[in-house]
């Protein structure tokens, strides 16, 4: 808070009771009382002091000086003096020359122009024969010592108090500098470059029809898998990689290029009334076609649904609606492609596995062929058995013969004929026996024996029914992946159509111009700021 400076006062002292009055030098000039006695202040003379046409310019000016004029009666002495085109050498000298052409330097009506007529001059003689009469005028004093006069020094909290406000009016004059310079660097660097850029959203950029499309890729219910496939089989979870295969390829140029071949994309865009931001060049490279396509089609993908959303954007409505339904045409062709490659491979694969199994079954029966023949038994097991019941039949015999040996050695006198012919008949069975045993475990003529051919045959039997499980396996997963191929295993159905808009979608001219101011200043902002640290960082 500051306190106001207070106004001088300035009086003026009366003559005490007594004194000579002075006479005022014009009518309606008040006359003012000389002071007390002379002093340093008011020096008042008589007639006596006034300077005669004989004593010089010095002399007058001596006695001007005497009369106790006031500062500011001075200074206004010598603006008359001015306005009377007077070469002056100072305020004193200003009033005696005036004086001496009969101005009145003090007249308070007419200063300029009041000469009294009928007057001498002051200070001189107009004949040079007597002095003038003296004119009164008001005295001052010299210094605050006089009685009744305040005192023209201000106090300390004066001071202050006008120091204060030059320095607040010295920085409310820095504030409004730096704000009309802030003002003119935010005109010049974001707010021009906004209005360029509303201004070309508004009246220059070409309206661009939008059409929005929405599709999804499902699965056939064709039959049931097991395991973490069959509980996501029904999900957009078991799609989710055909859908990202097929956004990432309406993304790319191969789809450009097609839809360029199909529909004419690059003679489109390449229109003259299209304005010149948006419109391509007509030897538009690949690259530069592509970058616009980027701009034009939008594709969007929800994971949690499955749907892929498409936006396509043109200067043409039926043109807009065009191109979509040719991309959504592109979209379900790679989806069959993708989903025809998978049905052929698993068939390729089930009939490749039928094959192999039924040649490792063909070389197996081969083998057991090959075996049976070797043997040249059809039922080796039929055999062994056989075999084996000769061996028991002639150990059952052979035995009976023995017991009727030992029966007749037990006799005092044996008969010997009968001895003899039981004897013959053991020889006869061990012998019997020991042919029938060779038949069946010892080789002959470089084959193997009867056992191990069994065994071998077995094996091969166990080969040949391994085989026809395997081939048997084989039929049904070649029937199973008949069955997938015959039923679209991916498919793609579009939820929403493309339709021809009646109205542009773009440009968002409001949007796009706060866009622009935000984006302008905060590039302002930025630099700013960069500065900002720089200048600190540089003055530390």
């Amino acid at each position: 808070m500051t306190t106001k400076p207070k106004a001088r006062k300035f009086r003026v002292r009366r003559m005490p009771p007594g004194a000579p009055a002075r006479t005022a030098a014009a009518p309606g000039r008040e006359a003012d009382a000389s002071g007390p006695g002379p002093g340093p202040e008011a020096r008042a003379g008589g007639a006596g002091d006034t300077a005669g046409p004989s004593d010089g310019p010095a002399a007058e000016i001596d006695a001007i000086r005497r009369e106790g004029l006031t500062g500011r009666q001075l200074r206004m002495a010598r603006r008359v003096a001015q306005k009377h085109g007077l070469s002056v050498a100072s305020d004193f000298d200003a009033v005696r020359k005036l004086r001496a052409r009969g101005v009145d330097p003090f007249q308070r009506a007419n200063m300029l122009a009041l000469v009294v007529p009928g007057q001498d001059a002051p200070g001189g003689t107009e004949s040079g024969d007597s002095p003038a009469p003296r004119i009164q005028l008001p005295q001052t004093t010299t210094g605050p010592g006089e009685a009744g006069l305040p005192s023209t020094e201000l106090n300390p909290a004066e001071l202050r108090a006008q120091e204060i406000t030059r320095v607040q009016r010295d920085i409310a004059r820095r504030r409004r500098r730096k704000a009309l310079l802030l003002l003119t660097r935010l005109a010049f660097f974001v707010l021009l470059p906004t209005l360029l850029a509303g201004w070309y959203f508004y009246a220059i950029a070409t309206p661009m029809y939008a059409t929005k499309s929405e599709f999804l890729i499902l699965k056939a219910d064709g039959g049931s898998e097991a395991g973490m496939g069959g509980l996501l089989s029904g999900t957009q979870f078991a799609t989710n990689q055909d859908a990202i295969a097929v956004q990432s390829f309406l993304q790319s140029k191969d789809a450009m290029l097609r839809l360029d071949a199909d529909e004419g994309f690059k003679a489109h865009f390449s229109q003259p009334w299209i304005d010149p931001i948006q419109r391509m060049p007509d030897d538009a490279s690949t690259e530069e076609a592509y970058k616009v396509y980027q701009r034009s089609v939008e594709i969007g993908f929800d994971p949690t649904e499955g749907i892929i959303r498409m936006e396509v954007s043109a200067a043409d409505p039926e043109v807009a609606a065009r191109f979509s339904t040719a991309l959504i045409g592109y979209a379900e062709e790679r989806v069959d492609s993708l989903s025809r490659r998978k049905r052929e491979n698993q068939v390729a694969d089930a009939r490749r596995s039928l094959e192999e199994a039924d040649a490792a079954r063909r070389a197996a029966q081969e083998r057991l062929v090959a075996l049976q023949q070797e043997g040249a038994v059809l039922d080796p097991e039929g055999r062994i058995a056989a075999l084996r019941g000769q061996i028991n039949n002639i150990e059952v015999q052979l035995q009976e013969k023995q017991l009727e040996r030992a029966a007749l050695l037990d006799n005092a006198r044996p008969n010997a004929a009968k001895l003899d012919g039981v004897e013959g008949d053991i020889r006869r069975l061990e012998s019997l026996l020991a042919q029938v045993n060779a038949q069946m475990t010892e080789a002959s003529q470089g084959q193997d024996s009867l056992a191990a051919l069994a065994a071998r045959i077995q094996l091969a039997q166990a080969d040949v029914a391994t085989r026809d499980l395997m081939m048997q396996s084989a039929l049904e997963q070649l029937e199973q992946s008949r069955r997938d191929a015959n039923a679209q295993v991916r498919y793609l159905t579009t939820s929403v159509r493309p339709v021809a808009p009646e109205d542009p979608a773009y440009p968002r001219a409001f949007e796009n111009t706060v866009l622009a101011f935000l984006i302008f200043s905060g590039i302002y902002l930025m630099i700013s700021l960069t500065a900002s640290i720089l200048r600190e960082q540089l003055s530390s």
